[in-house]
């Protein structure tokens, strides 16, 4: 045989076995081969990304001016929840969470933009809702239309949560004015032996809101206001509101705002010089109040829904520590402030994830049902149990509530801070 014939005789001639494969047909099956491993690798590599895609979270709150203090512990609040829930494994088998915020700057046209894009944008799965009572209001007919859970862990007016959406999708780890109003009535009564009280409100949807709770409380008992006033959020005199309460002989004094417009009513009552007891809703704790009040600040009681001080659960040793490694300027629970602001943020945090387990998926009807599948959980401000129903969308209730004051510019329970101003 030639040499030519040689070089062109297949294997099988020379060596009496099969033929091997032709060359085309083996690099289509080494082709075939690697598309299909490559259809494999991309079928590990889309579960791992589907386990590795976050789960957004979406904050709406004041993140400037007067109050952006609050919204400064609504955030820390929340990511430490988010870091303790994602370091032990995140939820849905591995998904972590991220906190997306925008700021609101108090102003709910602001709000409302900012909570459509987180929706339509950033595409969270739950929204939370900072501290305006009117910014909240103004976003819960989009988070139901929409079918996106909102969670609220500030804003107190009774209507966000009872909006009458069937079904609703709003709930809330926080005061609720109808209930903090009847604790306001009590607590003047009990402290101060009022008789007479005067109601001094904040001209919005939450001082309406606080309005309607503290009359009915009143009427309750057989009573009725001395007198109600109303001021505007950028006021910086109210001394003719407080004269008219004065002159109808108003005792004590009932107090609804945030802020600013609060300071301003304690620095009027000092032009005044009219010594009155003040007992408020939890506004003067959202920012700056000893600073813009200055040193009368003290006299105003309001309500909280925590204080860290004597809290000894471990879950609060937990979170003080958390909140001391992250944040430098945290060194005790002194320096925790609004501590209303964490402690709701972090529960809230906390049960949302809970809630978004529960449903299996990332679906806004089936967190919103997730919710109310919550058996147990063992919080910061209480063990909740069963915290949410069809008919029952607010976790905390008067039981809930302390007292506080703000002694050197730190919220002190009422108890405490008569200890220390003593000790002084």
């Amino acid at each position: 045989m030639s040499a030519s014939a040689r070089r062109h005789t297949p294997c099988s001639a020379l060596t009496g076995g099969p033929a091997p494969l032709a060359a085309p047909t083996r690099r289509r099956w080494l082709r075939t081969g690697a598309l299909a491993l490559a259809a494999v690798g991309m079928t590990f590599a889309g579960v791992s990304s589907y386990a590795a895609e976050t789960i957004k979270i979406g904050l709406v709150t004041a993140l400037s001016g007067q109050s952006a203090r609050a919204g400064d512990a609504l955030t820390r609040g929340m990511t430490i929840a988010i870091d303790e829930i994602n370091a032990s494994g995140g939820v849905l088998g591995g998904r972590k969470l991220e906190l997306v915020r925008r700021d609101d700057e108090g102003n709910p046209a602001k709000g409302v933009l900012a909570a459509r894009e987180l929706i339509y944008k950033d595409k969270v799965a739950v929204l939370f809702g900072g501290l305006d009572t009117p910014v909240s209001m103004a976003i819960v007919p989009i988070a139901n239309q929409e079918k996106v859970p909102f969670m609220g862990p500030w804003a107190a007016g009774t209507p966000i949560t009872r909006n009458g959406a069937n079904p609703n999708y709003v709930f809330r780890v926080s005061a609720v004015d109808e209930i903090v109003d009847g604790a306001m009535v009590n607590y003047a009564q009990q402290t101060f032996g009022a008789k007479k009280l005067g109601l001094i409100l904040v001209n919005n949807p939450w001082g309406e809101s606080n309005e309607k709770g503290i009359v009915a409380a009143l009427s309750a008992k057989g009573m009725k206001p001395a007198a109600v006033e109303k001021f505007e959020a950028n006021d910086v005199d109210v001394t003719p509101q407080l004269g008219r309460l004065k002159a109808a002989g108003a005792d004590t004094l009932l107090m609804v705002g945030n802020v600013g417009p609060s300071a301003q009513v304690v620095k009027s009552l000092d032009r005044m010089g009219w010594k009155v007891p003040i007992v408020s809703h939890w506004g003067p704790a959202g920012g700056r109040f000893t600073e813009l009040a200055g040193p009368n600040a003290r006299t105003v009681h309001f309500v909280q829904t925590y204080s860290f001080f004597g809290a000894t659960s471990p879950v609060s040793a937990r979170v003080v520590a958390a909140l001391k490694a992250k944040y430098p300027d945290i060194k005790g629970p002194d320096d925790i402030t609004p501590a209303v602001g964490v402690a709701n943020a972090y529960d809230a945090m906390r049960l949302t994830a809970l809630a978004i387990d529960r449903a299996g998926s990332t679906n806004g009807d089936a967190i919103r049902t997730g919710f109310y599948k919550i058996d147990r959980y063992d919080g910061l401000i209480k063990t909740y149990v069963k915290p949410f129903s069809e008919q029952q969308h607010d976790a905390l209730s008067a039981q809930d509530y302390v007292w506080a004051q703000f002694i050197d510019n730190r919220i002190v329970p009422v108890a405490a801070a008569g200890a220390k101003v003593a000790a002084k």
